[in-house]
């Protein structure tokens, strides 16, 4: 469903700017919302669309905006405090705790890091490529899985971040415990993933997926258990979950992908980004972020090395 909205411009001037003219209405979130808009064409004015944001509108023109469910939703900027580990003009990189997340849905807008960034940055501080359910966000994060994600502030910066992460410059790596044990300390993955068609709310390797390609490395094994390192040259949706099940080694208390019980508790899958390398935004060379195991993480590992 969408839905439409229809104003009658009353102007105290001859022109105005339709962007400038749509942001005065507190439907709207802010003026990049409404340039968003008008990019995607879902704008009128007087029955035709236009793509200029620039387009000077005057007195008594009608301008109609047709939002779709999605973008009818109001964002809110929410005080949430944000580990940052970098920062620069152009870009930031938070080290994201679990049960949040990345952005909202059209089932959930509270509490997400794209609520703490705009609280922190606003819309206009962010980048809006990907539309206003996303501002900033150039990759994302499950909720259930911690650790570092970029987020831009400039439209440059994000594509600049986007093409390094599609070259496979940009380098995520992740830290797993898994059940089982491995013959080969190194390996590679390169399964397409999709849409489970008997499971919607799942991921899985099928033939009409997307590429999707992830890389292993045994740090740790123990009875039953592996810690890993894992670096992904795609990033599809549950990625690293879905490939590690494929194998047969379902990731550590995943209760969407692993129903096999562990004796230690955690919120969820026992996943973190860890580490992150990428060509700076502003010419100062090659970025290397790298952070601690989270609690969960610890938890476990601690548990496991104890039954040595």
């Amino acid at each position: 469903m969408s839905k439409k909205y229809i104003f009658n411009a009353q102007l105290t001037g001859k022109e105005e700017r339709l962007d400038c003219f749509l942001a005065k209405e507190n439907i709207f979130n802010s003026r990049a919302q409404v340039q968003n808009l008008i990019k995607k064409g879902q704008v009128y004015v007087n029955g035709e669309t236009t793509a200029k944001t620039s387009f000077l509108i005057k007195n008594d023109d009608e301008i109609t905006v047709i939002l779709s469910d999605e973008l009818s939703l109001i964002i809110e900027p929410e005080d949430i405090p944000l580990d940052i580990v970098y920062e620069d003009d152009e870009m930031l990189v938070v080290n994201k705790p679990k049960n949040m997340l990345t952005h909202p849905t059209s089932k959930e807008i509270h509490s997400t890091l794209v609520n703490a960034l705009l609280f922190r940055y606003g819309y206009e501080g962010l980048s809006d490529i990907n539309g206003i359910m996303r501002p900033g966000i150039v990759h994302r994060l499950d909720r259930n899985t911690s650790g570092l994600i970029m987020a831009a502030k400039t439209n440059k910066a994000h594509e600049f971040l986007v093409n390094q992460i599609k070259s496979k410059t940009a380098k995520r790596k992740y830290l797993c415990v898994v059940h089982g044990n491995f013959d080969n300390i190194e390996g590679t993955v390169d399964a397409p993933v999709g849409r489970n068609p008997k499971k919607p709310e799942q991921m899985t390797v099928i033939d009409s997926g997307k590429p999707s390609v992830t890389h292993y490395k045994v740090l740790e094994q123990f009875k039953g258990y592996s810690f890993i390192e894992l670096t992904i040259d795609t990033g599809r949706t549950h990625q690293i979950r879905v490939h590690m099940n494929y194998i047969n080694h379902p990731v550590v208390n995943d209760s969407l992908y692993n129903k096999i019980p562990f004796k230690v508790k955690t919120q969820e899958q026992v996943l973190q980004s860890y580490r992150l390398s990428f060509e700076s935004t502003n010419n100062n060379g090659i970025i290397e972020l790298k952070i601690n195991c989270d609690e969960d993480m610890e938890k476990v590992l601690r548990y496991l090395r104890s039954q040595k």
